[in-house]
């Protein structure tokens, strides 16, 4: 580029800085956008590896098993302590136990049992509140479980014991479990180390954590470990023990930061929509001075470098406002999350590193440049006889053949909806993968045809602002329509934002109005007893067949050797079972000799004994009991394993019952039995909800970003609008507009941009959220009725529809504040 060329370019950008700000800031909020994203990607994994490491404690040497090993060899701790160079060793046993509750039934969660080394310095708990126990009849639990039975240190709290039994203990204080992977996830109680076989059941013995002598080496130590123990484990130095804690934090960084990302791309591509937009209202406005260009010798190449300089100028400075904005954020939610988040000992920080600022800059740089690109090849065919076209009536040409397309954006509506009804009435196993693809490929054939349908959109809704409004709002809907192009335009960035998020919302709201059928249709009971007993007392199953509201299926298991390898069989009575849940009807009509496995070999040998397999019921055994993989009748069980325990019992409330009800039957019946826990669908239902409740709350929020670059979108265009409308203005206000009118008017375009590309999007959203549901929910529940028992979905939407209405309204300031300061004399002079 010459010279003078650079010096133009450079001197007409400053021109038009003014116009483009609002543009840039799209791309600033997009860039900036992304440096969180990865910064929060990155203090989730960082929050992981901390609380890995957490659990390994301070042993300078770690003995673990090796292998697929549960748990070390009998005397490993014994052999450890006669390793030269150790100090100390201390064993940590974990096993499970019950803590009771007031009412006499165990928490629905068994609670894991952790020894307490004797020796402080190994040991790998923290300590909230309280002492640590010391001797017999003490320990401590975590805050959750002391809070849910109404314990405090000093007080009594109501344990189970490896026996069978209970005892009474003393509670010496609250374990601090909120940075440990090992004791956050359940109920926990810590006992001495020579206690924990009293009160625990399945006691294993999981590391030994080794004091060196000082000036010992740790690797040379642990080395001699490993020796001295034998091939059947593994010994790390406390450095090696981290890093093998952290194995798995690559991949959850992997999967963390492209869920994050997902969310970044589509905010990123409102903004290139905002970018591509305004440049071209920015050129056309501009066309006879390009035509000018033209005329004084510019070629088209000249000034398509002109114009992709420009862009370049402007993501560099949106890019470098984003990135300063992006590490303002990233400090201020280091500080909130440390200080207030409660994370005990760790530490995160939401500040990434350099290379992701020089990748996220250079992002919304390259961003910029593909926005431009289309409106550049615009501008630059732009014939030189354009210029003695009047001010203002030259128009940008449309580049491509019109034909191609048309016959593109067919393609894709037509491939699209393709897809769409695949996935939503196929039922295949790719259903949502096929729902989600037609999603995307007819929404860019919808957004190719926004000029055609949005506009008559605007039609309709301005039919409410005529009586309302009066003068002003047929005149802010007559000026939309009129310029068809510009408003799809400008409705289009909104239209991408709300229906994404329309459309995640749906489809969440769905799953959740759904997980009732689908859990039924699913369980064949909804309550199931859980004991670590190898079977489930008489007396228990005779007291829950006392009770009228409840239907008690029992549960027979052996382990049988079957084709050579040793399986878990079992068998039940159907009749008590739900009818609905999958397998069930062919447990009805399976015959003596008959077995549903989760092989799909025609026959099995069980036990010398060959049974026919049946088909299409795979999933019963393991709903049944969770080790089982092969059902047969009661008859054919008790011919291949006579007298096989019940280990478990399957309840469903009677006729007539509700869930309620037939809990708390369960819980008057199994009273002399703290022992035997209960395993509730409901409760599971209520955990997932709270879950999918989350994830809303996460999907709106993130998408949110992506509605607020489409408002600086809208309002980028009334910017635009002001300049080159401001004769029409000066001359409204010359007839008797007041400026408060003016201001109203441009107040209703701007939420009409943002309203119409809103009720699309919540149209287009609600169509692909519901198909997306009906392809996951197929058989269960029809979609419909699941979002109206979802709960709270419907007021999502209406919230995001508010929200467009209250961006529209936020995007109308500065252009309103402009248009009322104009001077009427001044802008009846305009060109």
């Amino acid at each position: 580029m010459s010279p003078s060329l650079l010096t133009f370019t450079l001197k007409d950008f400053r021109a038009q800085l003014r116009r483009l700000v609002l543009t840039g800031s799209a791309v600033a909020v997009g860039v900036a956008f992304l440096v969180l994203s990865v910064g929060g990607a990155g203090a989730l994994v960082q929050s992981y590896e901390q609380s890995a490491a957490a659990d390994v404690g301070d042993a300078a040497v770690q003995v673990v098993p090796g292998g697929t090993e549960g748990s070390l060899p009998a005397g490993a701790a014994a052999a450890a302590a006669r390793v030269p160079e150790v100090t100390s060793v201390a064993e940590r046993l974990a096993g499970h136990a019950n803590v009771i509750a007031p009412s006499g039934r165990p928490l629905d969660d068994r609670a894991l049992v952790t020894s307490i080394a004797a020796d402080p310095a190994l040991r790998w708990q923290r300590l909230d509140a309280g002492r640590w126990p010391e001797g017999p009849g003490e320990v401590v639990l975590d805050r959750e479980s002391a809070e849910r039975v109404g314990a405090e240190p000093g007080g009594t709290v109501r344990v189970t014991r490896a026996d069978g039994g209970t005892a009474d203990v003393r509670l010496t204080g609250i374990l601090d479990t909120s940075a440990s992977q090992t004791l956050g996830s359940q109920p926990a109680i810590g006992v001495p180390h020579t206690q924990a076989r009293t009160y625990a059941t399945g006691v294993r013995a999981t590391h030994l954590d080794l004091s060196v002598a000082p000036g010992a080496d740790a690797l040379a130590v642990a080395k001699a470990a490993k020796r001295s123990l034998g091939g059947g484990v593994s010994a790390y130095t406390h450095a090696g023990a981290v890093d093998n804690a952290l194995q798995g934090a690559g991949t959850m960084y992997a999967i963390v930061l492209t869920a994050a990302l997902s969310f970044v791309l589509i905010a990123m591509a409102v903004a290139r929509m905002v970018v591509t937009h305004t440049f071209s209202v920015v050129l056309a406005q501009r066309a006879r001075q390009l035509a000018l260009l033209r005329c004084v010798g510019t070629d088209r190449d000249q000034l398509r470098r002109i114009i992709r300089r420009q862009g370049f100028m402007l993501g560099t400075l949106a890019s470098a406002a984003g990135l300063a904005a992006g590490a303002a954020a990233c400090a201020l939610g280091t500080a909130v999350i440390n200080g207030f988040a409660g994370l005990g000992p760790i530490e995160v920080s939401l500040l990434p590193g350099p290379w992701t600022f020089g990748l996220a800059g250079a992002f919304g740089v390259l961003l910029t440049l593909w926005a431009v690109r289309r409106p550049a090849r615009a501008a630059a065919a732009v014939p030189p006889v354009a210029a003695l076209a009047a001010s203002g009536s030259a128009k940008l040409p449309e580049p491509g053949s019109r034909a191609v397309r048309e016959a593109v954006s067919v393609l894709m509506l037509v491939a699209g909806a393709g897809l769409l009804a695949l996935g939503a009435f196929g039922g295949s196993a790719l259903s949502l993968l096929a729902v989600t693809l037609g999603a995307i490929v007819s929404f860019f054939g919808v957004l190719r045809y926004a000029q055609h349908l949005l506009p008559p959109l605007v039609g309709l809704l301005g039919l409410a602002l005529r009586r309302p409004f009066g003068t002003v709002g047929r005149l802010s809907v007559q000026q939309l329509r009129a310029n068809a192009r510009r408003t799809a335009a400008a409705s289009s960035a909104m239209l991408v934002g709300v229906t994404v998020a329309v459309s995640a919302v749906t489809a969440i709201g769905a799953a959740r109005g759904g997980l009732d059928s689908m859990l039924a249709d699913r369980m064949p009971a909804v309550f199931a007893l859980d004991t670590d007993a190898a079977r489930v007392p008489a007396d228990a199953i005779a007291a829950l067949r006392a009770e009228r509201g409840l239907t008690v299926t029992p549960v027979r298991t052996a382990t049988l050797t079957v084709d050579g390898r040793k399986t878990v069989v079992a068998a039940a009575d159907p009749a008590g079972l739900n009818p609905d849940a999958e397998g069930v009807g062919a447990a009805l009509t399976l015959k003596d000799g008959e077995a549903i496995a989760l092989s799909r070999r025609p026959a099995l040998t069980a036990s010398g004994t060959r049974l026919t397999t049946v088909n299409g019921a795979a999933a019963l055994p393991g709903s049944l009991h969770p080790d089982a993989t092969v059902y047969v009748t009661g008859a054919t069980l008790d011919r291949l394993a006579p007298g096989a325990a019940v280990s478990t019992v399957l309840l469903n409330p009677a006729a007539g019952t509700g869930h309620d009800a037939a809990r708390a039957a369960v819980d008057r019946a199994l009273v002399p039995h703290p022992e035997i826990r209960i395993a509730d669908t409901g409760s599971d239902a209520d955990l997932i909800r709270s879950l999918l409740d989350r994830m809303m709350l996460v999907v709106t929020v993130l998408l949110g970003f992506s509605i607020a670059i489409a408002a600086l979108g809208v309002a980028a265009t009334l910017m635009l609008t002001v300049e080159e409308r401001t004769r029409e203005f000066g001359m409204l206000r010359a007839i008797g507009l007041a400026g408060e009118q003016l201001r109203r008017m441009l107040t209703l375009e701007s939420v009409l941009l943002a309203l119409t590309g809103a009720v699309a999007g919540t149209l287009l959203g609600l169509l692909y959220g519901t198909l997306a549901a009906r392809s996951v929910l197929t058989g269960h529940v029809s979609p419909l009725e699941a979002l109206a028992s979802s709960g709270g979905t419907a007021l999502t939407i209406l919230g995001i529809l508010a929200a467009t209405v209250l961006t529209g309204v936020a995007a109308s300031v500065l252009p309103a504040r402009r248009v009322r300061r104009m001077v009427v004399v001044d802008a009846l002079q305009a060109a």
